[in-house]
């Protein structure tokens, strides 16, 4: 009888495991491909995702036109408006330009703008468990008042005039369970300002301060100016309560009436006003 030898099992197992070698490294090529896709992805994303954040974050009142970049390096034309519907709109002059980087504990941003900003604005943003932190580096920055009319009214009908002038120190905002914290202060003041319902050029000038701690305050009062302002409030959770009044110069009340009715409730020769 002829004997035919048998396989050698020994040398027929290696089969399969190759296979699966060349499987897996397959799948780690595939893998590779598609991670270096989405990195290269992220690395040139446009600047319009950008603008479409912010106008969906700000329900439309804070727009980014004609944006170019991408979402790291990127500028873009402001322009503030009443939001959807509104046809109340204003521009910010030049180009604003930002800076996005991330970190192991948030993003970094970097704002600078033609017109306002003599160095960047550095901001860090840290996500919590139950809300977020925002931290402003000290700054100081000026902004024209005039981009106030494109936020709709009363902005749009009092038409102010001026300069806007904030200044911070150790700023930083967080949200926490839906109650506002905040820390360190910020002073604006709005100088020399002026109206379209007033023929007084300029009414004066004004300061608004921000005060952190337990019971985060807001406190307004006048600079100088026939135009008298004053008043205080707190945030009450995540809500601003704000009670103040104006008033004018006894020689200046006929040429600010019309702006004294719009700007709060008259009683006598003051206008109260009143926030939440």
């Amino acid at each position: 009888m002829t004997r035919f030898p048998l396989p050698n099992r020994s040398q027929a197992r290696p089969a399969p495991a190759a296979a699966s070698a060349d499987s897996l490294l397959g799948s780690w090529a595939w893998g590779g491909v598609a991670l270096g896709t989405l990195c290269a992805l992220l690395a040139f994303a446009p600047a319009r995702w950008v603008a479409g954040a912010v106008s969906a974050g700000s329900h439309g009142q804070l727009v980014l036109d004609e944006p170019r970049g991408t979402v790291w390096n990127g500028s873009a034309t402001v322009i503030f408006t009443g939001g959807a519907g509104s046809e109340d709109a204003t521009a910010l002059p030049g180009r604003l330009e930002w800076a996005l980087r991330p970190r192991w504990s948030g993003l970094g941003l970097a704002l600078q703008a033609e017109c306002c900003t003599s160095q960047a604005l550095n901001l860090r943003a840290t996500p919590r468990l139950t809300g977020g932190r925002v931290e402003l580096a000290d700054s100081l920055s000026t902004w024209p008042a005039q981009l106030l009319a494109g936020l709709g009214a009363p902005w749009n009908t009092v038409q102010a005039q001026g300069r806007l002038q904030l200044q911070s120190t150790g700023l930083g905002l967080e949200w926490r369970s839906g109650r506002l914290l905040v820390s360190g202060s910020a002073e604006l003041q709005a100088q020399d300002m002026s109206s379209r319902l007033s023929t007084l050029r300029p009414m004066g000038s004004y300061r608004l301060r921000l005060t952190g701690g337990d019971a985060p305050g807001l406190v307004l009062d006048t600079l100088e100016g026939a135009l008298q302002l004053s008043g205080s409030g707190q945030w009450v959770g995540s809500r601003l309560r704000f009670r103040g009044e104006a008033s004018a110069a006894p020689e200046r009340e006929a040429a600010l009436a019309n702006l004294l009715n719009i700007i709060g409730r008259r009683n006598g020769p003051r206008s109260l006003i009143q926030l939440g």
